[in-house]
């Protein structure tokens, strides 16, 4: 039998590996896709706690959660295509040259 335990340590590990993706970020891909672990993991505490205490609370913030993830990977993506074109790169270490 899966318990509240068990969700909330899938939800730990994942937001760990999210944890080490967003430090470890080479590249703007890789941190939009660690950033998009790490809002699954913390939407499926907020799930299982939400079935455990019987309240739907949690559920309708993992929603929102979802809409503002989807939000921020579309405009997050749109900045990176752009981004691409004028650099050719989405290596985080040419963000890190400021031209004027």
């Amino acid at each position: 039998m899966i318990t509240l335990t068990h969700y909330l340590v899938l939800s730990a590990i994942l937001f760990s590996i999210a944890l080490v993706g967003v430090l470890r970020r080479k590249n703007l891909l890789m941190l939009f896709f660690a950033t998009e672990i790490a809002l699954n993991a913390i939407n499926i505490a907020f799930a299982a706690i939400s079935k455990y205490y019987g309240d739907l609370t949690g559920q309708m913030f993992a929603f929102f959660v979802i809409a503002i993830a989807a939000s921020e990977v579309a405009v997050g993506l749109g900045l990176l295509i752009i981004w691409y074109k004028r650099r050719g790169t989405i290596d985080l270490d040419s963000l890190q040259t400021m031209h004027g």
